[in-house]
């Protein structure tokens, strides 16, 4: 079964799993990265100190830091409560355990937390969500989207997803997608109808082995070139 959620959770993710879900080079973290569902994720915060030009966009960012923080306190026991119950379900060589991985989601939301009025004002955290976002086109060489579409697959509809990754390649010159599974552990059933849709309007769809996998078989990245 895995983890049952009814909605999006708040629930974020650090630099260094960032550049191990997208294969993330140096060269590309050098390029103005948009990150879309960001969530509490500490990505933006640690990228920032390393000198790397982030701007992450959801709609928790109307809220505050401590409002964020209380979402996230709301549903962290239950999740690692189902994960401690299905621990065949996981791969534990990032996460060594369900208190590590307890540990390290708190850890990224700490990071986030503390950079988030700063990062607010400075203009890298935005307040908005898919499938529309008020961006021009083409402003971004590189769009992520961590832990949303197709993880959320019982939430969001194949229009969705659809019309979220067209817009996110509006927007940014490449997009990739982690992971490529359900929460239930199962193969988006959005994933080739949208692969199909992309490379019909002349999109190269490339599905990558990514070095983290936390959900068994997660290992998976797509990633979008015009």
């Amino acid at each position: 079964m895995a983890v049952k959620l009814d909605s999006v959770v708040p629930f974020g993710r650090s630099f260094d799993e960032y550049t191990k879900m997208f294969n993330l080079t140096t060269v590309e973290l050098q390029r103005g990265i948009l990150s879309v569902a960001d969530g509490p994720a500490s990505f933006n915060a640690e990228g920032t100190q390393q000198g790397y030009d982030i701007t992450s966009v959801d709609p928790l960012y109307r809220f505050n830091a401590a409002q964020i923080k209380q979402r996230f306190d709301a549903v962290v026991d239950n999740i690692i409560t189902q994960v401690e119950n299905t621990p065949d379900d996981w791969v534990w060589s990032y996460h060594r355990s369900p208190g590590e991985l307890r540990q390290n989601r708190k850890r990224a939301i700490q990071l986030f937390c503390q950079d988030f009025d700063q990062g607010k004002a400075e203009g890298r955290f935005v307040v908005g969500g898919l499938p529309q976002l008020d961006y021009p086109d083409s402003v971004y060489p590189l769009g992520l989207c961590s832990h949303f579409l197709f993880l959320y697959s019982d939430q969001l509809d194949q229009t969705f997803h659809l019309k979220s990754i067209d817009e996110m390649l509006r927007i940014c010159d490449e997009v990739r997608v982690f992971p490529l599974l359900t929460l239930e552990l199962q193969p988006s059933p959005y994933l080739d109808s949208v692969v199909d849709n992309l490379t019909a309007k002349g999109y190269r769809c490339n599905i990558q082995t990514v070095t983290y996998e936390f959900q068994r078989n997660g290992n998976k990245m797509l990633k979008i070139t015009r």
